[in-house]
């Protein structure tokens, strides 16, 4: 992981200032990424759930991306999941539509304003916009719907 962060081609180390990453590795894998960041500051997410049915992200594995997380929360800002994992981590939460329950392929979708209501920082929103009609006008409600839903959040 450390040689793909820091060296060949694209030097990701070099350009990029969040990273995502598995924590099917272990601690190894954070150990190694920051040790090739030198002086630049840099930082990364684990991904600790995804949005796909019959994902293998079980509540175990979230548990050992947690413990990872606490030894390195020097280096990793949070977690992509579809709900929070902890709370002095950010959770980043994949698989947001408002049309549809799932793809048919096995993606399972969530409404923005419910992601965000349940504690989402950071919504990912695919199909939603690339595939809308009006890409702007989709932004645009995706963007009001997740406001929408942290007013909730913190007036509740």
């Amino acid at each position: 992981m450390s040689l793909q962060y820091s060296a060949g081609i694209y030097r990701i180390v070099e350009w990029a200032n969040i990273v995502t990453i598995h924590a099917v590795p272990g601690p190894g894998g954070v150990a190694g990424l920051k040790k090739v960041v030198g002086d630049r500051v840099r930082g990364a997410f684990l991904l600790a759930e995804m949005s796909s049915e019959g994902h293998l992200c079980t509540p175990e594995y979230q548990g050992s991306a947690l413990s990872i997380a606490q030894a390195h929360s020097d280096f990793i800002a949070g977690f992509i999941a579809m709900k929070p994992i902890h709370d002095e981590f950010l959770t980043i939460t994949p698989g947001v539509q408002m049309a549809g329950e799932g793809d048919g392929l096995g993606q399972t979708y969530r409404e923005p304003r419910r992601v965000v209501k349940a504690g989402s920082d950071v919504i990912v929103v695919g199909r939603g916009i690339t595939g809308a009609k009006d890409v702007e006008a989709a932004a645009a409600l995706y963007q009001k719907e997740g406001w929408e839903g942290y007013l909730e959040r913190i007036n509740s």
